[in-house]
């Protein structure tokens, strides 16, 4: 990992704790942009049909592993757990809070045929929500994001503006939130993007 003094969001050249503070001032926004930055992520691949492998997961995180394709687990704001595919899970935590936690699952797993790997500086985070959250969404995405096909706790590998995103939805649908998970390269070009796509709401 990049010594802490050296890191810089993909985003950081955008000022973007000055817009911060521009958009606090309007609460009441129909759509609103943030990056979270700096969150610990790790990719975890192993066997769900493994005995030892499903226990030694949920011992260490204290979250159940999400089995059912599209879905996650725990709290968005804490420990929580994306299903990527039959076989593997992206793990996202606070990394302030849960330093360390790699090392513990690669722990847990000793003798597991398994695989952690800690991809935190290969990604960041770009959350969009608010009452036009799903509006913004659909004009770059080919996904069903109606309630009844994509609500809280549902997550998809698709693309977003032609750009490969992790799609995870972490608030109802009265008041939609989405955390999109994108590449550092692609990371400017998507937030110019849903500026842009934004730019009719507000």
């Amino acid at each position: 990992m990049v010594e802490t003094y050296l890191r810089q969001s993909p985003l950081s050249h955008l000022h973007l704790d000055m817009q911060k503070e521009r958009d606090s001032k309007a609460p009441d926004a129909s759509v609103k942009i943030t990056e979270v930055p700096h969150r610990l992520m790790i990719a975890l691949r192993g066997s769900p049909t493994d005995k030892a492998f499903i226990p030694a997961i949920e011992n260490a995180l204290s979250v159940d592993l999400p089995l059912a394709p599209c879905t996650s687990s725990g709290d968005p704001e804490g420990v929580h757990v994306l299903w990527m595919g039959p076989d593997e899970w992206l793990v996202v935590a606070p990394e302030d809070k849960y330093d360390g936690l790699a090392i513990r699952l690669a722990s847990a797993l000793t003798g597991v045929h398994a695989s952690v790997v800690d991809v935190s500086e290969s990604r960041t985070t770009i959350r969009l929500s608010g009452t036009k959250a799903r509006e913004t969404l659909s004009k770059g995405s080919s996904i069903d994001l109606h309630p009844r096909a994509f609500a809280k706790g549902r997550v998809v590998n698709s693309l977003l503006a032609q750009a490969h995103v992790t799609l995870h939805q972490i608030a109802d649908e009265e008041d939609p939130a989405y955390d999109i998970f994108v590449h550092r390269s692609f990371a400017e070009y998507l937030w110019s993007w849903l500026e842009d796509a934004t730019r009719e709401y507000d």
